[in-house]
């Protein structure tokens, strides 16, 4: 009887396991450590790829001592490196392997967002990552153009910083049916991942501080709330002046009887210092407190009250803590209390390592917060003591218009 051969077919969702280098015929010159090594790193398939031991041993057939071992020498070689207990990080891109197509939809020109895209480009060289890099330029039929144009290019993934609340579920909807998948920067986006500001604790910080200044350096008597807010950003970036307020509350209990104000942040500085100049004349010379929802306004707020001689009578609290906000802290006569820090210029290292996790199907948050913290005349240089070498380097302009996003 004729013996038939039974063909094994593997399961197609398996990944075939070459044999160990031990179980190949080779040349007597060649070095069977180094095949296995050769293993070992083709078991990462992209760059910036992390694996546990276990995975190592499943895509190489090696057995634990020894891959074990070789992830161990690979480290101190510098083409790996560990990531955590029992995971381990490659820093080289695989020969054949195509390198992670990124695109940056960015808000627009800002301080902020300048820094953003900074440390993203640095962060994506690192990572052998190819960032195609758009600007949104604070308008909402660009996003949805800069969407449309993502798709096209069929990237593997999208980080969306702009503006409009409204636009979010617009673009969001193009994403989905692209099986593109999307970090949001600041705003978020239904089905997106968010990256960005906790903005109420953010406010909370700024309004305890402001309402402790007022306490010492006024006694806690406060005639006004001047708040300048950001509608077109929606409901989340008003929670920065709700925890505002309510960090007020928490040190100023008589807050709650103070006549409250509020303006229309949009707009650069020179936008944003004609409102206050308009409201400011008709107002009657008071103490006020002011809650701003970015940097931007803070300094308008400042200038304002400075042109019509009123100086002495405002104390301001910012957010973002952008450069000229800084500059504008170590001035000895000032009356901005604080500003808080986001560190945008941190941004990209955290987003790329998102990013990488998302693409390598890792599980990852559905939220990440940054870190936030006060900066005030005391801890400026504590906080950023590059500054004077930065500022000497190339200048810090005074107060010149920026746009007045996040």
């Amino acid at each position: 009887m004729a013996t038939r051969k039974i063909k094994t077919i593997s399961p197609s969702n398996s990944t075939p396991v070459p044999p160990p280098a031990a179980e190949r015929r080779g040349d007597r010159n060649e070095s069977l450590t180094v095949l296995r090594a050769c293993e070992v790193l083709k078991a990462f398939r992209a760059t910036g790829e992390e694996l546990q031991l276990t995975e190592v041993m499943a895509r190489t057939g090696l057995p634990k001592t020894t891959a074990f071992r070789l992830l161990r020498t690979l480290i101190h070689g510098g083409l790996l490196e560990r990531a955590g207990a029992g995971l381990y990080r490659n820093r080289f891109t695989p020969i054949g392997a195509r390198a992670f197509r990124i695109g940056f939809a960015a808000q627009g020109d800002s301080e902020f967002c300048r820094q953003v895209k900074q440390s993203l480009e640095a962060a994506a060289a690192r990572e052998h990552i190819h960032l195609i890099t758009l600007n949104n330029r604070y308008s909402a039929r660009e996003a949805v153009r800069n969407a449309d144009l993502l798709i096209r290019e069929k990237v593997d993934l999208v980080l969306e910083f702009q503006t409009y609340e409204r636009v979010a579920p617009v673009l969001a909807a193009k994403f989905l049916e692209a099986q593109t998948p999307v970090v949001a920067i600041e705003v978020p986006h239904p089905g997106a991942t968010y990256f960005g500001a906790n903005n109420y604790k953010a406010g909370l910080i700024g309004g305890k501080a402001l309402g402790r200044w007022a306490r010492e350096n006024w006694d806690g008597k406060v005639d006004q709330l001047l708040l300048l807010e950001l509608p077109i950003a929606g409901s989340l970036l008003e929670l920065r002046l709700t925890g505002l307020v309510d960090g007020l509350r928490a040190e100023l209990p008589q807050i709650n009887s103070v006549p409250v104000a509020h303006l229309n942040g949009r707009g650069n500085m020179e936008q944003v210092l004609e409102v206050l100049r308009q409201y400011l004349r008709r107002a009657p010379a008071r103490r006020t407190l002011v809650g701003a929802v970015n940097d931007v306004c803070a300094l308008a707020a400042l200038r304002a009250f400075d042109e019509i001689g009123r100086k002495h009578l405002c104390a301001v609290m910012g957010q973002n803590a952008i450069p000229d906000a800084r500059a504008e802290l170590r001035r000895p006569d000032t009356r901005l209390v604080g500003t808080v820090a986001y560190f945008p210029e941190r941004y990209g290292d955290e987003i790329i390592a998102l990013a990488m996790q998302m693409l390598q199907n890792k599980p990852t948050p559905n939220t990440v917060f940054v870190k936030h913290q006060l900066i005030t005349p005391r801890n400026v240089d504590l906080i950023y003591p590059l500054d004077a070498q930065q500022s000497a380097r190339i200048g810090f302009p005074s107060l010149r218009p920026r746009a007045a996003a996040n």
